[in-house]
């Protein structure tokens, strides 16, 4: 288990009965998780206190409850890195907290690295990955399919100082950007993704992760230099183990280049039961 325990702005103060109880900054928000499994003993008035509550529906999605009045936005950081935490329509806010410990091992493998570094972060989400390699001096393309959340990265760059960075961001579906970067000879030293269970693109395209992931990091590591740094794959998908990851770096990375794999779930330590939360899994290959 990989948890990310240096956090001062973020907490998981407790869990129970389905439901997580966070501090995000100064803001307590309560939401679901269904990895939750155990029962809640009491509900405390730490859990009531809660600054915004997020009620699953029974037809799909949910709504925030706001019990106090909170910015539409604030601001967290790590280690020198900032970002925008926004409660969304679908419970999450803009920030995965646990991928902490993997900012933190690439951070440090761009910095010990002796060479410049060029990243590509796919499936980038608001950008935790790509702030984090931009800090430590790597040059890094941020691909994502959603114009929304592509912006919301380029503000959590600027909020973190790094706007001067080279730090190339584009909207784009992320399986026809590696094929047009695989025509054009274009080569990086590291990729990190973070693929969805499942997808549809533009044209109808279907993405399903047990079909579609071997052959994607195949199709990547093609546009791996001849000496790349590492390779990342998160994975948030019910089912699939830290095995089958580790099974497709070796069968992939690990044929071609050697090297070290590492895979394990990631979590976040629970403060109320002195427990981790489990919150997914991750494939590390290094040189």
């Amino acid at each position: 288990m990989f948890a990310a325990q240096d956090w001062k702005d973020y907490e998981l103060i407790d869990t129970g009965g389905g439901e997580k109880l966070e501090r995000w900054g100064n803001i307590v928000l309560r939401r679901p998780d269904p990895q939750i499994i155990w029962p809640l003993p009491q509900e405390t008035g730490v859990w009531r206190g809660a600054d915004a509550h997020y009620h699953r529906s029974s037809s799909g999605g949910g709504n925030w409850e706001y019990r106090k009045d909170i910015p539409e936005r604030w601001t967290i950081s790590y280690r020198g890195l900032s970002f925008h935490i926004k409660p969304t329509g679908f419970k999450h806010t803009g920030l995965f907290p646990e991928q902490a410990v993997n900012w933190s091992w690439m951070m440090d493998k761009i910095r010990s690295a002796g060479r410049p570094i060029r990243v590509l972060n796919l499936f980038a989400y608001t950008g935790g990955a790509s702030v984090a390699c931009a800090s430590a001096g790597a040059e890094v393309c941020h691909v994502d399919a959603s114009k929304g959340v592509v912006q919301w990265a380029k503000e959590n760059l600027q909020l973190s100082g790094l706007g001067d960075r080279p730090v190339r961001f584009i909207t784009d579906d992320v399986f026809k950007f590696v094929q047009r970067e695989q025509r054009r000879g274009s080569k990086y030293d590291a990729i990190i993704m973070d693929p969805p269970s499942y997808g549809r693109g533009p044209n109808g395209e279907t993405w399903k992760l047990e079909t579609n992931l071997f052959p994607f990091v195949e199709t990547c590591m093609s546009i791996l230099t001849d000496k790349p740094l590492f390779f990342l794959i998160n994975s948030y998908t019910t089912g699939i183990s830290a095995t089958v990851l580790h099974n497709t770096l070796a069968l992939s990375l690990g044929r071609s280049h050697g090297g070290t794999i590492t895979c394990g779930e990631i979590g976040l330590p629970i403060t109320a039961s002195k427990l981790t939360l489990p919150c997914g899994i991750l494939g590390r290959w290094e040189a």
